[in-house]
């Protein structure tokens, strides 16, 4: 693979998917930029980058609805290494909330914000540098931004949003030499997913086995190795646009998860 030297920054990458993401690209002997908003899971992935590479991650403190944060960000990325090759737009949140709920709208706004404004703020900043690289971004979306999903309605629109970005992006960043994909995950085994259903975790992860034909839920390292894929120019350097799903054939049941 082609990750040797190449400087990628990857938002949310503090845990779960991001964290994976960097820890492979790191062994593959890429200048990783790992990011998050807790100092303590920056320092343990770093860690783990360390035993398999000789080449240091890069750990920036950042909140990416805080735009002084994003600009720091990009900032220290390139102070430290001169450049950026790779953006991956990975950072997200979900929250289920039923439409006639008082706070549908406030959540509405937090789902778009996270999901969507932020990684525009970011892929702005970004571009210029990856114009001179002919660098790539990818995108992390979710089935959720492709089928409707009970309670769910703020998220599910903010991740087509984010797919139609991917696709407008990719169109206008084409003759740059830019190639912009996105990444469709279907349930992730992640810090994130466990925390948010709790006590019907194992109830959920089960009931996945049973829908996706696959039998499983995914793995971090699924998805993973599917952006080691659209990242990598000796792959995919003919790929743009792409809406990849990571699903386990989840896309061609009849249920919403």
């Amino acid at each position: 693979m082609d990750f040797e030297g190449r400087v990628a920054l990857i938002t949310g990458s503090s845990s779960g998917i991001g964290a994976q993401i960097a820890i492979k690209w790191s062994s593959l002997g890429a200048h990783v930029v790992i990011t998050g908003r807790d100092q303590n899971k920056i320092d343990s992935v770093i860690k783990t980058c360390e035993s398999l590479s000789i080449r240091r991650p890069l750990g920036v403190v950042a909140d990416i609805l805080v735009e002084s944060d994003v600009k720091n960000l990009v900032n220290t990325t390139l102070k430290e290494f001169g450049r950026i090759d790779i953006l991956v737009n990975n950072a997200g949140y979900t929250l289920s909330i039923d439409f006639s709920s008082n706070d549908y709208i406030k959540s509405f706004d937090q789902m778009f914000d996270i999901n969507l404004r932020s990684v525009q703020v970011l892929t702005r900043l970004v571009v210029p540098y990856l114009e001179q690289s002919k660098g790539n971004i990818i995108n992390m979306s979710g089935r959720s931004g492709e089928r409707a999903v009970p309670k769910a309605m703020a998220h599910s629109m903010a991740k087509n949003a984010l797919n139609m970005f991917t696709k407008c992006m990719a169109l206008e960043l084409a003759p740059k030499g830019i190639r912009v994909n996105c990444v469709s995950p279907s349930v992730i085994r992640t810090p994130l997913v466990e925390t948010s259903l709790g006590d019907k975790w194992i109830e959920f992860e089960k009931l996945c086995a049973t829908i996706y034909p696959m039998r499983r839920i995914g793995e971090p390292v699924d998805v993973a190795d599917a952006v080691t894929f659209l990242a990598s120019s000796q792959s995919a350097s003919f790929i743009t646009g792409c809406i990849f799903p990571v699903d386990g054939g989840a896309q061609w049941t009849h249920r919403p998860i």
